[in-house]
């Protein structure tokens, strides 16, 4: 349309118009991302029309050519060209060009100044009528209001903005809208609203066919926030391939969230050379606090570094107060508590408490994560100035503010990564446990931080919010992909649709509001009661150290048991060598694997139970690992063989087990999988010693029918090929007639089984977040409040599994406890075999 008019217009030597179509392309061009084409035709467009002495299409096309300035990080030069143009305009003219300069102002961080002009905007559309400058006018100042903290009044600003587009029936700009909202939502700390809103708005740009890259940065600093930094790292390195050419501004700040999750996976040096690219960039563009915040990222890298000096602390307070002043007062505050580390690192006492003074204020106000922080500033303070009681208060204080924030967030994915945010704090308070010596403190003190997501009550997305469909899609998508691998055929296409159908799937979960009850760890009284004659080990990882503490006979005891990663490198050689021994090709001798794998189980025996077995003695435990020691085949270990053992996430989550009540009704559920020759004969060995069991196999085992035989039974066996997904937990599955059982399907259960036996390959295996928040089917059944678990964490041959299985079974109808069940037959099946062997090790019983 644009090019028409200007053919005709050089056709018929009107310069205004030429003018006016030159403006109309360069415009449409930015819409598209041709930036350089868009200046190419604005510029042309300002020759003309001085050429034709029209003063005012000049000063049109400079407010057009100053917004693309912008876009493309030229700021000084939209600031001249905007300020030359305002003053030849009058009227709405004026008022159109006088919100442009807000809005180059906003790009420069100049925020009190953006905010007068966009309130003169809003002010002189309201006043002349016109809707359309009032809604992007709101729409502008509802964003900066965003960043600067002024989160309820731009939300007024944004829904006043998105009615206003509406009625004019642009669509694309409501969906602008909506995204905004959603960086609102994000900085408040509302990740599902954020979520929802950015879904809402990126199914309407699909809709309409149009490119947002550059809004890609804004997802990222929400997944940053959480945080996912698996998703987050993927997110930021696509940006930073596709955010090529004049998004400068948008590959800026790509820069700046890659260097922000380095800091957070602990690659120091990829940090520091991120956030200085990213920082120069910003000085270019002339974003004074995004410069502060990417210098506060290599700041803080030298800090974490081991740097101390008081030059660092200086530049900390320094970057804390231009932040502050920027209204980025989460950014700010987290600057001015490093000060104050490095401060009280170096002796100087007197300037750690005054900046933990200012950063205290914090605690009194904002959002979720910014009061989490000013209580452990708050801390902090109080443990300097002697008041060690008052530090504890304060540290809990932030404890449970975060369990509230967490609760609300519903999904599970959510609620585990959340848990990096309470670390500082828990650290703090195990510290002055572990020099108190207190066993009881201690380990409080770790179960405050421990497993939280566990603790809390589970959140099942609305009927209605369209995730059932989205598993049924993703289930097909993936069956047909299984197909098409098996029969050599091209599967790229398929691949894809897997990846968008998960990704489908992870947005819907998360978009579903928590609440609910949060369980309080126990006192070690209680604690004790519950466990009666059985002995709990909760190992602790103390900054790279192993302690561990014992609760038996009534009363705790704390010990030390050396560096962790000595038992880590144990855990990988015990895990590979009982892996060998199942997929040796049969021909070979497994003689010498074997001896290596007990020689291995030996030494973790030496280094995790001998120092306990005074406090120990026979009795039955419950093992509460940390960390990769959840993936120690615990069953292999001298110590733990012919005895009942149970391993659990936390002490809170073993006594939430224990304290479980009965299931609705007593038909129990047994279902196989296809591909698998040898389950449709273990369960046909196992429905005798199962009662009444529902027996699901061949074309009846799908999905939806088994997931409804396991909702409330007392007890659910699948035989089934099994996956653990490292990269994506949550769909780790069992391998069902239509298709994959993922984790995802198991949360949509009203009630879990009660006791659950799974006999698939990693099935008990999880992934690990910081404060020992597990992911996979044990996190999932254990936190919907299934009782027992019962699975391998290593690959087991389902040949010989059925046997170990059918055992099980038999002393389960003679009504042994789960745990002293799996034991007795681990000790019978033992010895038959190195595979056996492998298989009977690789079983845990999870839970109570």
């Amino acid at each position: 349309m644009g090019r028409s008019a200007l053919r005709a217009a050089r056709l018929s030597g009107d310069a205004e118009e030429a003018s006016t179509a030159e403006r109309a392309i360069g415009l449409s061009l930015r819409e598209l991302h041709d930036f350089d084409g868009a200046l190419r035709h604005l510029r042309r467009s300002v020759r003309i029309a001085e050429g034709a002495g029209s003063a005012r299409l000049a000063a049109l096309a400079r407010v057009s050519l100053a917004f693309v300035l912008s876009t493309t990080g030229r700021h000084a030069q939209a600031l001249r060209a905007v300020n030359e143009a305002v003053g030849a305009l009058d009227g709405g003219d004026a008022d159109i060009a006088r919100m442009q300069r807000g809005l180059v102002l906003h790009y420069l961080c100049r925020y009190d100044e953006a905010q007068r002009e966009y309130n003169s905007a809003i002010e002189a559309a309201r006043r002349t009528g016109d809707r359309l400058g009032e809604a992007r006018a709101r729409n502008n100042r509802g964003l900066l209001r965003a960043y600067t903290g002024g989160l309820k009044a731009a939300d007024e600003d944004f829904d006043r903005a998105a009615a206003l587009y509406r009625s004019l029936g642009q669509e694309l700009a409501v969906a602008d809208v909506r995204w905004n909202a959603g960086i609102s939502a994000s900085r408040a700390g509302d990740v599902p609203r954020a979520l929802t809103m950015f879904a809402e708005a990126e199914r309407e740009y699909r809709r309409l066919a149009v490119p947002r890259p550059a809004l890609l940065i804004n997802r990222l600093e929400l997944l940053v926030s959480v945080p996912l930094l698996e998703e987050a790292r993927a997110a930021a390195d696509r940006a930073l391939e596709e955010m090529v050419g004049d998004l400068v501004l948008a590959r800026s700040e790509a820069q700046f969230y890659r260097a922000r999750i380095a800091l957070l996976e602990g690659d120091l040096e990829r940090a520091v050379e991120m956030a200085v690219l990213a920082r120069k960039g910003f000085r270019r563009e002339r974003r004074e606090v995004w410069e502060a915040s990417a210098r506060h990222v290599e700041l803080r890298a030298a800090y974490l570094s081991g740097q101390r000096t008081r030059g660092l602390v200086t530049a900390l307070v320094r970057v804390a107060a231009r932040l502050e002043d920027f209204g980025w007062r989460m950014a700010g505050l987290e600057a001015r508590v490093d000060a104050a580390l490095v401060a009280r690192d170096l002796g100087d006492r007197r300037r750690a408490v005054a900046e933990l003074t200012t950063a205290g204020a914090a605690r009194r106000g904002g959002t979720a994560a910014h009061r989490v922080q000013g209580w452990y500033a708050e801390a902090l303070r109080r443990d300097l100035l002697g008041n060690a009681r008052g530090a504890q208060i304060a540290l809990r204080r932030g404890l449970g503010l975060l369990d509230e924030y967490r609760v609300s967030l519903g999904a599970v994915e959510l609620r585990a990564s959340s848990g990096a945010q309470g670390k500082a704090l828990a650290f703090e308070g195990l510290r002055a446990a572990v020099a108190g010596g207190h066993a009881g403190r201690v380990l409080s003190w770790a179960e405050a931080w421990r497993a939280g997501a566990m603790r809390m009550t589970p959140a099942r997305p609305p009927e209605d919010s369209g995730l059932a469909d989205a598993l049924t899609e993703l289930r097909a998508v993936t069956a047909d992909l299984e197909i098409a691998l098996l029969a050599g055929k091209p599967s790229a296409g398929l691949r894809q649709r897997q990846v968008r159908g998960e990704q489908r799937v992870r947005d819907l979960t998360r978009q579903t509001s928590g609440g609910g009850a949060v369980f309080k760890p126990p006192a070690v009284r209680d604690l004790a009661q519950a466990l009666g004659e059985r002995a709990l080990v909760e190992y602790v990882d103390y900054d790279g150290d192993l302690l561990a503490v014992v609760v038996a006979g009534g009363r705790a005891s704390l010990h030390r048991l050396g560096p962790l990663d000595g038992a880590l490198r144990e855990v990988r050689l015990l895990r590979f060598a009982l892996h060998r021994l199942v997929t040796l090709p049969g021909h070979l001798d497994r003689t010498a694997v074997r001896g290596g794998a007990d020689h291995t189980a030996r030494l973790l025996d030496t280094r995790l139970l001998a120092p306990l077995r005074r406090r120990l003695d026979d009795r039955p435990l419950v093992l509460a690992p940390t960390g990769q020691l959840g993936g120690l085949p615990w069953s292999a270990l001298p110590g733990c063989r012919g005895r009942s053992v149970t391993v659990v996430p936390s002490a809170t989550v073993w006594l939430r087990a224990a304290l479980s009540s009965a299931v609705p009704h007593d038909r129990a559920v047994l279902a196989a999988g296809p591909r698998l020759p040898a389950a449709p004969t273990e369960i046909a060995a196992i429905a005798p010693l199962a009662g009444g069991a529902s027996v699901l196999v061949g074309a009846d085992a799908t999905v939806d029918a088994v997931a409804a035989a396991m909702d409330g039974a007392p007890l659910a066996h699948v035989a089934a090929h099994g996956s653990f997904r490292a990269d994506n937990p949550l769909f780790s599955a069992l391998e069902l007639a239509d298709g994959p059982l993922t984790v995802h399907d198991l949360e949509r259960l009203r009630r879990p089984p009660a006791l659950v036996v799974l006999s698939a390959c990693d099935s008990g295996l999880s992934a690990v977040r910081p404060g020992d928040e597990l992911m996979g089917f044990t996190a999932a059944l254990l936190g919907l409040g299934t009782r027992t678990l019962v699975a391998p964490v290593v690959p087991v041959p389902a040949e010989v599994t059925t046997p170990l299985m059918v055992d099980l079974h038999r002393r389960l109808g003679k009504g042994d406890p789960p745990a002293v069940a799996l034991a007795g037959a681990q000790e019978a099946h033992r010895d038959t075999g190195h595979e056996a062997y492998a298989a009977s090790a690789g079983f845990l019983c999870f839970g109570a």
